[in-house]
């Protein structure tokens, strides 16, 4: 349900209110300030804070963190990595990061606690308004045309709260998994698209400054070889500043999804890793955390009435792999761009029809992509399918720089290599549903 707005309130206006100064809505708010327009950027919370993620960055999210003019040197507190270890079936395989025309060839470690805060004063220094603090408690709708044309605040809590209105002619939620705004829009859930859990922990490790990330492709629910081989990895990212961020991710695509202890799942995985790493109790540095994995566009529209839905709040975690910074921040640009390109516009259907490009856009981006990827977890989603991908599949260089490439979705969109050219014809070919 959408709140009343009280006739006595503050009252401030904006170009563009971003709700979330997460990755895509702090992404979105310095493209957005970079073209001239009056940013709202409205964070829930203070920075610094916590979030749940692996804090690895592929080459595709580096690409993203560059074309916003970001330092990703070592220098500037980046922990570089050259590829990907992968442990899996009585294997250990590396893969560097493919080297393309369209990405660097290098990925990045830096924590969510930093690294959120890193873009959202990008974004601040670009122009963008950004207000901490502030929870957006609905929208502001046009009683004639139903329209969202801003939305209600608090600022504070309990008898010091503040109630507020931000109104704009557009709004981009980036308001995470909650997706609050789009459900106050009734913009629900698909349950017929996956979804995933992940939890995670810090560690003290000699492990810190290792120089691939590392996944780990069994996880069993039980003893190993005994029991269910799960749909998912595990892994081990170097932080690079005395600390190993270490976790795992599964899959809804098993029927066991419900009934896993998760966190127990992980300290039982933690158990059987060398203990030269360190991964005990005693170099914990604070609790296991966990959060969902909204995946494959599981939340559609990607645009209604004048809200534009970006990132995690668009469901845009690649389900091949689990990644979503990257996704979060190519979705807040191409957002960025279509605002910028509907606000030059007239009011009405003029803006409408460009305001129509997003959830095209989206579909060209990633549609066929991402069918591609509910097949895949389908089909891991079977134990002896897992099984037998990890004992045949990683002794297979060849194959695993091509798996590499797909899950990663790192190929020249032109040209390229054989490889490059069966990812894209397939992407193309498979329904962006």
């Amino acid at each position: 349900m959408t709140r009343p707005v009280p006739t006595q309130q503050a009252s401030s206006d904006a170009d563009v209110v971003v709700v979330g100064a997460g990755p895509a809505g702090a992404t979105a708010a310095f493209h957005l300030a970079r073209a001239g327009l009056d940013v709202a950027l409205l964070e829930k919370a203070t920075f610094p804070r916590e979030k749940v993620c692996g804090d690895g960055l592929t080459p595709r999210a580096v690409k993203s963190l560059l074309a916003m003019g970001i330092d990703t040197s070592p220098e500037n507190g980046w922990a570089r990595n050259r590829g990907l270890r992968i442990y899996g079936g009585g294997h250990r395989i590396e893969l560097p990061w493919p080297e393309l025309a369209s990405y660097p060839d290098y990925g990045l470690v830096r924590p969510r606690q930093d690294f959120d805060e890193l873009l959202a004063r990008h974004a601040q220094k670009a122009g963008a308004r950004l207000s901490e603090g502030v929870t957006v408690t609905g929208p502001v709708l046009d009683e004639r045309t139903g329209r969202v044309v801003g939305v209600t605040t608090r600022t504070g809590r309990g008898r010091d709260a503040v109630d507020g209105v931000v109104r704009a002619p557009l709004v981009i939620a980036a308001d995470g998994n909650s997706a609050r705004l789009a459900l106050s829009l009734d913009i629900r859930k698909r349950d017929d698209r996956p979804m995933g859990v992940a939890v995670r922990r810090y560690y003290r490790s000699p492990r810190t400054h290792d120089d691939h990330l590392e996944s780990w492709l069994e996880l069993w629910d039980g003893a190993p070889g005994t029991s269910n081989l799960l749909p998912g990895y595990g892994w081990v990212f170097g932080v690079g500043d005395g600390t190993v961020n270490i976790g795992l991710g599964i899959l809804n695509t098993t029927s066991a999804w419900q009934d896993t202890d998760y966190r127990g799942l992980l300290t039982r995985w933690l158990d059987a890793l060398p203990a030269e790493w360190g991964f005990v109790e005693a170099n914990a540095t604070g609790p296991t955390r966990g959060s969902a994995l909204p995946m494959g566009f599981n939340r559609v529209p990607h645009y209604r009435d004048g809200v534009l839905l970006v990132g995690d709040a668009a469901g845009a975690v690649n389900p091949f792999n689990g990644e979503g910074i990257a996704y979060a921040m190519e979705s807040g640009q191409l957002a960025a761009e279509v605002v910028a390109q509907a606000l030059g516009r007239p009011d009405g259907p003029q803006r409408e029809r460009a305001l129509s490009a997003y959830p095209q856009a989206m579909k060209e981006a990633y549609g066929g992509y991402y069918t591609l990827g509910r097949l895949f977890v389908t089909a891991i989603g079977n134990p002896h399918v897992m099984r037998l991908a990890t004992r045949y599949g990683l002794p297979r260089p060849l194959l695993m720089k091509f798996t590499l490439k797909l899950l990663a979705n790192l190929t020249d969109p032109s040209g390229g290599d054989a490889m490059d050219k069966v990812i894209n014809g397939l992407s193309r070919l498979a329904p962006a549903a």
